[in-house]
């Protein structure tokens, strides 16, 4: 069925139907990934001894699991919570060597192919007609969410100015919404979601933080006060290519796209690609691992274009907010190692606070600290980078969950995550405004 263009003796009507038709049948909605998923399950283990953990890595990497959390198998080590995606063929294997070394672990999700169908069954039936019906509730398409930025672009004039710094590996623009009320100039916040394709909840929350401000710019005080005094530089698809991969051929692809001409595989780690302490510890040289640094730092168009930006406008980028998912945690400098910040009494007291804020809503905990100590040891990370380079607030926030749905985060779930989440950003950004430099 092809819709380029009015056949004779076809309605005009016919247009906008055709093409409701096409996104419903379209990659990664009914078809779902060709049923690739079917009979694949994730599994969780938790390693009592390093002797358990080095057979669990030993397995993992025979077997090629695709790890979930941590990201890297270097990872995986006694106590540390380990989410696998074993496609069916190899999960029969992983089962038996379990239960033969008497290793406990506990089967998330049974049938991943199944989880996908019954979180995507409302797909078909969104309201994709207009943007002013635009539903916050579900997962957007790049596509939409590019056509969502533009509509929002020429409603909003007064508080919204979109612009491109750049394009992508394969060519798609990489678009960013300035929120704030026009006036001389005045310090600002970066905001960026999706650096990781699979992490849907992401892009969702980027969306969502707009929505509330521009819904309640006239009868929030709070969010008055912080779109005159700051601007927001908010890029709620940051690694575009991956993102839209993920919707049209693998849901659970994480890395860019670009192509490295000695390798087949695919892509780097965008949150592994920036210049500080680049290709260190916590990230990997070979190009088929999900924590692949790249050739060189900021090899990456879509790392080298924010990087740019950010440099550009670092005097009066006061703060850095990247949002992830999933482990529910607040993270702030250093990643890539056991240091404490300069100014961190300022930047603690902004975590704690804002993770009370989130609390306050369903009661849903997060971790927050140092990200080394409170994930990982990570190099070449936006957030560090943004913090070496003169951005004196650097988080990184790990959305919901802790695992139950991992990167299948139901739709019913959207709202409240990024309910809850809005208030720590207001409570951030007011902290700005309020006590720091």
């Amino acid at each position: 069925m092809k819709c380029l263009g009015k056949r004779r003796g076809q309605t005009a009507a016919f247009l906008p139907l055709c093409w409701l038709f096409l996104k419903i049948l379209q990659p990664g909605h009914s078809h779902l990934y060709n049923n690739r998923y079917a009979g694949d399950k994730v599994i969780r283990f938790i390693p009592k001894t390093e002797e358990e953990a080095y057979a669990l890595k030993k397995i993992s990497h025979q077997l090629k699991v695709d790890l979930w959390q941590p990201s890297s198998i270097s990872y995986v080590s006694e106590g540390t919570v380990t989410d696998v995606h074993i496609p069916q063929s190899g999960s029969r294997a992983l089962l038996a060597f379990l239960q033969e070394a008497s290793i406990q672990y506990k089967v998330l999700i049974e049938d991943l192919q199944k989880t996908l169908e019954k979180g995507s069954r409302s797909q078909t039936q969104r309201n994709r007609r207009s943007l002013s019906g635009y539903n916050y509730e579900v997962y957007h398409s790049l596509e939409e969410i590019q056509s969502w930025m533009h509509h929002l672009n020429k409603t909003h004039s007064d508080l919204i100015h979109m612009f491109s710094i750049g394009k992508s590996y394969e060519g798609r623009s990489l678009f960013i919404l300035k929120l704030g009320r026009r006036t001389r100039l005045k310090r600002a916040v970066w905001i960026d979601c999706g650096i990781h394709a699979r992490e849907w909840i992401s892009p969702a929350f980027c969306q969502w933080f707009v929505k509330e401000a521009l819904l309640t710019y006239k009868s929030d005080p709070a969010m008055r006060k912080m779109l005159n005094h700051l601007y927001f530089y908010i890029m709620p698809v940051f690694n575009v290519d991956g993102y839209h991969f993920s919707w049209t051929n693998d849901r659970f692809w994480r890395k860019t796209r670009s192509r490295n001409s000695r390798f087949r595989c695919r892509g780097v780690d965008a949150n592994r690609n920036w210049k500080v302490k680049w290709c260190d510890e916590g990230a990997s040289m070979h190009p088929c691992d999900d924590t692949y640094c790249g050739p060189f730092p900021e090899s990456e168009p879509e790392v080298k274009a924010v990087a740019s930006f950010l440099r550009k406008h670092r005097q009066h980028i006061r703060a850095y907010l990247s949002f992830h998912a999933y482990a529910q945690m607040l993270l702030y400098p250093y990643s890539y190692k056991y240091a404490t910040i300069p100014n961190f009494s300022c930047v603690e007291s902004a975590a704690y606070k804002a993770v009370n804020a989130l609390q306050s809503v369903y009661g849903v905990q997060y971790r927050y600290g140092p990200a080394s100590t409170t994930l990982y040891v990570s190099s070449g990370s936006s957030m560090d980078w943004a913090y070496k380079n003169g951005i004196p607030y650097a988080f990184a926030f790990e959305l919901r969950d802790t695992g139950y749905f991992g990167f299948l985060l139901p739709e019913m779930l959207i709202k409240p995550t990024c309910t809850e989440t809005m208030l720590a950003v207001k409570n951030i950004t007011m902290h700005l405004l309020k006590k720091c430099p």
